[in-house]
């Protein structure tokens, strides 16, 4: 029989980890660890997307993100079909509704990688197939799963850990703060005041702190939140679009 939290997973975008319950996302780490164990065994997994096309929009440059989505779609049997900007009519007076609809014709998922997270939703609003969020400025669901996938591996379980971030407030500190409060985990975030994270997903995280029971801490000072932490967790200090403030960072 196949788990509840795998069948209410079909179909579903994946915007933020906001939507989705603790079950949820352990859910997902649970059948990522079993599709790389496959891999690793050298199993087929051929026949999981057979037939499928993923249609990957990236209006921001990528390495790792472009080249796990696409090799990860091979590997399950699939295609995927790289869009930048400059192939589509976005920007050029097709709106963002306008595209959802046309390519829900022709694909079976879309994944977005862009600066607005309105732009995100929006798409995902139109299209009639789901959407992932590959990266946004405001939230990069997929990084932090593959972070808690990372810890799991080298840790053995995520409960009762203490992991602390250390940089800016960007989209990855933002996922790991609803990672956390979803998870029951020990979260402890240092970023320098000037770079703080957004005020909404510090708030948003707390309430669902407060109803999880987890333990986020928002400090400026490297040296506390790392005392003691079992991961310590970072990301570049510059990110795409800031480079007028990379010395200053």
């Amino acid at each position: 029989m196949t788990p509840e939290p795998v069948k209410s997973l079909k179909g579903r975008d994946l915007l933020s980890l906001t939507e989705f319950t603790s079950a949820e996302i352990k859910c997902l780490l649970d059948l990522a660890a079993e599709l790389k164990q496959r891999q690793k065994r050298g199993e087929s997994q051929a026949s999981t997307l057979i037939g499928k096309t993923l249609g990957m929009i990236f209006q921001k440059a990528s390495t790792r993100t472009r080249v796990s989505f696409e090799v990860a779609t091979y590997q399950l049997g699939g295609y995927a079909l790289y869009l930048n900007a400059n192939d589509l009519q976005l920007g050029r007076g097709e709106t963002i509704a306008d595209t959802a609809r046309v390519l829900s014709r022709y694909l079976d998922g879309l994944v977005i990688r862009t600066y607005a997270q309105e732009d995100v939703e929006e798409l995902a609003l139109y299209a009639n197939i789901p959407v992932i969020n590959g990266l946004s400025d405001l939230y990069h669901p997929c990084q932090v799963l593959a972070d808690l996938q990372t810890i799991r591996e080298h840790k053995g379980d995520l409960e009762g850990l203490k992991l602390a971030y250390v940089g800016d407030g960007n989209n990855v500190c933002h996922s790991l703060l609803i990672a956390a409060a979803k998870l029951d985990l020990l979260f402890f975030v240092a970023t320098p005041e000037e770079y703080p994270p957004a005020e909404k997903v510090i708030a948003l995280a707390g309430q669902i702190a407060r109803q999880t029971g987890s333990q986020i801490e928002i400090l400026n000072s490297p040296v506390e939140a790392v005392a003691n932490a079992d991961v310590i967790i970072t990301d570049v200090w510059t990110s795409m679009g800031q480079e007028a403030s990379s010395k200053q960072r």
